[in-house]
């Protein structure tokens, strides 16, 4: 047995279903490994299928596929290090999340996950059967534990490894960011290390994957819960441990600390990247987008931008007869400073024509919200028109507080195939803003400076479907709509909780009446990035017929 025993530690961006080029990618962080006289290289949970696969991976020709896979990949691996990477095995009638040991041209071992999350986006009590607590993997060096993701978020399979003769925890991961979760990861990670006494080993996923971010963002804990070694977050990379036994006892020796920045970089870096990912995966080059002249629009074109480069982003401008000069001028600014392409489709024509086709039905009656929603509506027509003809997806625009309260026309400006700031309060946009404005980094294609003029984020806020009209005429201040919002949807309080923090009675009911009356349009709209613990889809699950309210 060596004194000293390398681990490569491969955080990477695998893509659902691409099962050979998944292999590819653990092909080409093996060989860096082995170049790098590795033992050993680890991948995260599941990585060989991607992640979340959701009823994928109920399919028997894709599990026994991605089986096939990995037996193939053991064979590419058979001389030189260990690989260890996550995959599905299936043993008898049930399915488990697997952690497999390569070795010498073929599967030498495998853990099944114990712990099975069923929460938030998690539903895997659904999908995969529990596993018992696998025994430590024997190696040249270390004998290794692998408490599979979910598993080391509680005492139980950590400690039986460990009462089982294992000296070292290597925690593979596909955990997707929500915001601030990195020190809940790393806090709960150190309690492990101190309940055992051993180093921990933490490689998780990276990558977008629908409206998930895999951040990444690995590390390894030496004895007593001190860091040894920090990876970058929101990016692929290789990082080499070397463990050394010292005294019996095995200790991580020091590493690069990559510094991860501020929650409003890593909430705008989660947009940019989940967008990149999707339309890279999904196989579209171009987006596009209408631009209001608000800050909605704006920001989305920014992030895309940001994403694809300003080469691939198209904005349309869509006036009507209530599009201020001010509208028209912002939105220039916001193409001008990002030098993408910038069409104008005036909708003045077609909402007469459709008026008129329905002026004998409508007869009589006066203009309301139908008349609003018409122009919306043509908008959405217009730009999906668009996104067919030329092959570039459309991208909605709705924030968090529009999405909650249904302050957006189905049909109409929620039309799209992704929307980035779906979990993005109207606060916080304005926030992002800002940031954006002032900050620049490599992973941005846009350019640096102010992307977003003052003017539009200093404005108040308008759909501009009627003269003079302003948000705030339909909905409470968005500072009162987002706190009341933040306390029903994200934290479930209750009316009563509300009003104890100071929120008038009867706005606080009203905004329950929108959230909850506005479901079937939630049900219908494009996905987004998800920001927090309790974005609207998996996280957050209503039923859209419900007629219970909350009388407290």
């Amino acid at each position: 047995m060596t004194d000293t025993y390398r681990i490569t530690l491969a955080q990477l961006n695998p893509t659902v279903g691409d099962l050979a080029g998944n292999a590819a990618k653990a092909l080409d962080a093996w060989r860096q490994g082995r170049d790098a006289g590795a033992q050993m290289v680890a991948l995260p949970e599941m990585f060989i299928t991607g992640y979340q696969t959701q009823d994928l991976v109920r399919r028997n020709a894709f599990i026994l596929d991605a089986v096939a896979a990995i037996e193939k990949l053991a064979a590419d691996c058979a001389d030189g290090p260990i690989l260890m990477i996550g995959g599905p095995a299936v043993e008898g009638v049930k399915l488990h999340n697997c952690y497999y040991m390569l070795q010498g041209g073929k599967i030498a071992g495998r853990a099944d996950k114990f712990f099975l999350p069923n929460y938030n986006v998690f539903d895997e009590v659904r999908l995969f059967s529990r596993g018992a607590i696998h025994g430590p993997f024997a190696t040249q060096g270390p004998r290794i534990g692998t408490p599979i993701c979910e598993d080391a978020w509680y005492p139980d399979v950590a400690e039986a490894q460990v009462e089982s003769g294992a000296e070292v925890l290597l925690v593979p991961n596909g955990s997707p960011y929500f915001r601030d979760k990195f020190n809940i990861r790393l806090n709960n990670m150190v309690a492990r290390v101190i309940e055992n006494d051993v180093p921990l080993i933490y490689v998780n996923m990276v990558g977008g994957q629908d409206d998930q971010m895999f951040d990444g963002g690995s590390f390894v804990l030496n004895r007593g819960g001190k860091l040894a070694l920090q990876m970058p977050i929101m990016e692929e990379a290789i990082a080499h441990v070397d463990l050394i036994r010292e005294g019996g006892a095995w200790v991580a020796a020091e590493g690069a600390k990559a510094h991860h920045p501020d929650s409003l970089e890593q909430d705008y870096r989660a947009m940019v990247e989940t967008l990149r990912d999707y339309c890279g995966k999904t196989g579209f080059k171009k987006v596009l987008l209408g631009l209001s002249g608000g800050i909605d629009s704006a920001i989305v074109a920014v992030i895309a931008a940001d994403a694809l480069g300003p080469d691939n982003v198209r904005g349309v401008m869509l006036p009507s007869k209530y599009t201020s000069q001010a509208s028209l001028d912002d939105a220039q600014g916001v193409v001008d400073a990002l030098g993408c392409a910038f069409d104008t489709v005036p909708i003045s024509g077609p909402v007469d024509a459709v008026g008129t086709a329905l002026a004998p039905l409508f007869d009589g009656l006066a203009p309301d919200l139908t008349e609003e929603n018409i122009q919306s509506r043509m908008r959405g027509l217009l730009l999906m028109a668009q996104s067919n003809k030329f092959g570039e997806m459309l991208l909605t625009t709705g924030n968090k507080s529009e999405v909650a309260v249904g302050y957006a026309t189905i049909y109409g400006d929620m039309a799209g195939g992704y929307n980035p700031i779906k979990d993005l309060y109207k606060t916080r946009v304005f926030d992002i803003c800002r940031w954006r404005n002032a900050n620049h980094r490599p992973w941005m294609k846009a350019p640096a400076g102010e992307m977003i003029p003052v003017s539009i984020i200093d404005k108040p806020p308008s759909a501009e479907l009627r003269p003079d009209q302003r948000d705030d005429d339909s909905l409470p201040p968005y500072d009162i709509l987002d706190g009341i919002l933040t306390m029903l949807v994200d934290d479930e309080s209750s009316v009563a909780d509300c009003v104890a923090a100071g929120y008038d009675r009867a706005t606080v009911k009203k905004v329950e009446h929108l959230v909850y009356i506005s479901e079937y349009k939630r049900f219908q709209s494009a996905p987004g990035t998800r920001l927090s613990r309790r974005a609207f889809w998996l996280d957050r699950r209503y039923p859209i017929v419900n007629r219970w309210r909350d009388n407290g």
